[in-house]
């Protein structure tokens, strides 16, 4: 296991929300020369501690949507209205029930708004309608904008829709919104040997054969891994 030190951790974190960065622009908040920054970011490179620069799309701006993770806490004996929803609607991938008797489902939803879109998807749906009854009409006395439904145990409701009815409170997780907040302590990364695969402690080697930067676990390993190196060389050349 090797260490990472503090400037190594600012310039991931640096590079993890612009990989576009320029060297200069992160010397100047680590207090680096732009050399120095390169020559740390290749380091890390050639350790295979940084894969690869990627690119952070905006799902938001495509038709498809932002892929989220939405759990659902549900009134007792809701589950199968709430789903039949759920699988209809175009925009879910996914809907699971689990052992508590909640659902959790996949979706794409415009613009990441949750809320929103979770309001429009069962806002036609009562709970008569989910259940394959009429619902009941309005009465004079209930207000303008309410309308008197069936809940899922045959009683009377004024709360609206199936979302309002059977829904008591729900949990989102953005699944392209996950962040990595990396601490000094303890904090390290894995490295094989190239000979034996075993993990490299502080107290293995590197080496640079045929321009490659390798790790080794003990200088034994080195030897015997240059050793052998040499002598395909050796062959390929004859």
């Amino acid at each position: 296991m090797r260490d990472l030190d503090e400037t190594d951790l600012e310039i991931l974190q640096l590079l993890m929300g612009d990989a576009r960065r320029p060297w200069s622009e992160i010397a100047d908040v680590v207090d680096l020369s732009a050399p120095a920054v390169a020559d740390r970011v290749e380091r890390l490179r050639e350790v295979g501690l940084i894969r690869r620069f990627t690119l952070d799309v905006d799902r938001s701006k495509l038709r498809e949507g932002v892929p989220v993770l939405v759990h659902l806490d549900l009134a007792s004996g809701s589950v199968g209205e709430v789903r039949e929803v759920l699988v209809d609607a175009e925009a879910v991938e996914h809907v699971f029930a689990t052992a508590e008797g909640d659902l959790v489902f996949q979706a794409r939803v415009p613009d990441g708004d949750v809320p929103t879109w979770l309001t429009r998807t069962f806002e036609a749906a009562t709970v008569g309608d989910a259940a394959g009854e009429e619902a009941p009409e309005s009465t004079d006395e209930a207000a303008p904008d309410e309308v008197t439904t069936v809940d899922a145990t045959g009683a009377r409701d004024a709360s609206g829709t199936l979302l309002d009815a059977s829904v008591r409170d729900y949990e989102v997780t953005l699944l392209t919104d996950a962040e990595w907040t990396p601490s000094l302590g303890g904090t390290g990364f894995a490295l094989d040997c190239a000979e034996c695969g075993n993990t490299v402690t502080s107290e293995g080697v590197a080496s640079r054969i045929g321009g490659t930067l390798y790790q080794f676990c003990c200088s034994s390993c080195e030897a015997r891994f240059e050793e052998q190196y040499e002598r395909l060389q050796a062959g390929v050349e004859n």
